[in-house]
């Protein structure tokens, strides 16, 4: 060990790497063996002085798709978080993913100023709205997938056709649209308008409704009956609101436009006042009211009787990425959207005869912006400014009658209350993600296109639809109001985080309140029951 420690200060490779031989013999650390030294030896000796290449770490190590699990794909795709299968629950899943895109109900939920603990509570659809909300939440802030266990366990507790399980005690599953009606119905009746909607609202807004549901995703039928037998008899003129637009799937339907247009105008017999009897009558709709998001059901299921099942139809039906109820609309309600269809048309010539710029002149469009991207400093983009999708009287409206879709609800299977459930939802442009459950998956709009029906595929059941946004760039006023705006909010969290955590209104305070408030109501019911 000597001697290589000699060597290690003449040429600079550590003894561990050195290897000594002398005639094809090798020299051992510890002794010299049969090996006779005498002056003029030559001995060879192997080595290097650079480190050694050390051994990868797991991260380092490299990781193919296929081989990760759905967390580590998230996490490396920074893909958000799914919810994890608790027995026949990927209806509840699903149904959650597709209302998470909607950034107002986010916003509304939690600014709701309700107990996530429904113990006091004597409305079953406080316990519904606080559970969603908190699932939302988690959901913004865990990486990986979360259970929906306090929802599942207010569902068990209040809603009966939602907790049937098995012998095996296992959820049946159930019909995500049943689902998505059921908490559209409890949103509906606790998320009421906060004081500052109120204060907009009473600047002008005559069609201000109070619930954010109807502001937000609650449309209009402007409904006329003409009789065909009888001139004489009154044509009668009616509204009717609805929270979803059926698209029935009849056997001339491909397109979902035909499917939306088949019950705008059909024949129906009622009662005549003028002939005392039974006659035809012409019912005619017309869209009165457009809603900000737009909700689509795709009708695919029809019970047997035979069977006693909701058996599937699995026609091929093209629903379109964009989406335009013009056409749809009473003539009234065409002229208010005339307004912003026109600037939306003007932007898409723009964009329109960019595209078509000469080939020569394209070709050196991208070799300058190559260049710039090359540059380390690069000018800074330009602040977009969304112009509002409401009209100024009618908050949660929408004044173009253009639709972006969103989220699609898939059901896989033959019958609705078996097969499988899964989100799919928009991220940016082209960028779609895929929510089976806990697996979360990057797809592309072309995959959502194929949800189309046909087969034992996934078929869309529930299609969302939002707002088509104007993004134009902002002016230093409007940049000026938007920095304003965002202090303004910012200023109003800190103040609820003082008033949450003043004396007197910490969670022990507040559990305090609670269990006085229930103590008292016992009290009454008890006092009435003598």
């Amino acid at each position: 060990m000597v001697f290589k420690a000699q060597l290690f200060a003449l040429s600079g490779v550590q003894p561990s790497r050195q290897k000594v031989m002398v005639k094809g013999a090798v020299v051992k650390d510890d002794t010299w063996g049969d090996i006779k030294m005498r002056d003029g030896m030559m001995l060879l000796m192997m080595g290097s002085a650079e480190e050694l290449p050390t051994v990868p770490t797991e991260e380092e190590q490299p990781m193919f798709v296929e081989d990760m699990t759905p967390e580590q794909l998230a996490a490396k795709m920074d893909l958000p978080p799914g919810l994890a299968n608790l027995g026949n629950t990927c209806y509840i899943n699903a149904t959650i993913q597709c209302l998470k895109t909607v950034p107002e109900l986010k916003e509304a939920l939690v600014n709701l100023n309700c107990s996530s603990s429904c113990q006091f509570q004597m409305i079953t659809e406080c316990c519904v709205v606080p559970a969603v909300r908190d699932l939302f939440v988690s959901l913004d802030i865990v990486s990986n997938s979360f259970p929906p266990v306090v929802l599942l366990s207010v569902l068990d507790k209040f809603f009966p056709q939602f907790s049937e399980k098995n012998e095996d005690g296992i959820h049946y599953q159930q019909d995500a649209n049943e689902f998505w009606t059921e908490v559209v119905r409890c949103l509906q009746r606790q998320l009421v308008a906060t004081e500052a909607d109120e204060a907009i609202a009473s600047q002008g807004a005559v069609g201000f409704q109070r619930s954010f549901i109807d502001r937000y995703f609650a449309g209009q039928f402007a409904i006329t009956m003409k009789c065909i037998e009888c001139e004489d008899e009154p044509v009668t003129t009616t509204a009717e609101s609805f929270y979803q637009f059926s698209c029935f799937i009849q056997k001339e339907v491909k397109y979902l436009h035909t499917g939306l247009q088949s019950r705008m105008q059909e024949t129906i017999t009622k009662h005549s006042t003028v002939l005392s009897r039974d006659a035809k009558f012409l019912k005619t709709c017309k869209l009165s009211r457009l809603p900000a998001y737009l909700t689509i059901q795709m009708v695919r299921f029809f019970y047997k009787e035979k069977e006693g099942v909701n058996a599937k139809i699995l026609k091929d039906v093209k629903f379109p990425m964009s989406l335009d109820v013009f056409d749809l609309c009473s003539e009234e309600v065409k002229k208010k959207l005339t307004r912003m269809r026109d600037r939306f048309r003007k932007d898409d010539e723009v964009k329109a005869a960019q595209k078509a710029k000469s080939p020569v002149f394209q070709e050196k469009e991208k070799a300058l912006n190559k260049m710039d991207k090359d540059e380390e400093e690069e000018e800074e983009k330009p602040v977009l400014f969304r112009e509002p999708f409401s009209f100024p009287d009618d908050i949660g409206s929408n004044n173009s009658g253009y639709y972006e879709l969103q989220a699609v609800l898939t059901h896989k299977g033959r019958s609705s209350v078996s097969g499988h459930y899964v989100a799919w939802t928009r991220k940016k442009g082209d960028e779609w993600v895929m929510f089976d459950d806990h697996r979360v998956s990057p797809v592309t709009a072309a995959d959502v296109q194929k949800l189309s029906g046909g087969g034992d595929w996934h078929c869309a059941y529930v299609l969302l639809y939002g707002p088509r946004v104007l993004e134009r760039e902002a002016t230093q006023e409007e940049i000026a109001e938007m920095e304003a705006e965002e202090l303004r909010i910012e200023e109003e969290r800190r103040k609820e985080e003082e008033r949450k955590n003043a004396p007197g209104n910490g969670p022990l305070a507040r559990l305090y309140k609670e269990r006085k408030e229930k103590e008292r109501r016992e009290k009454e019911g008890q006092e009435e029951m003598k």
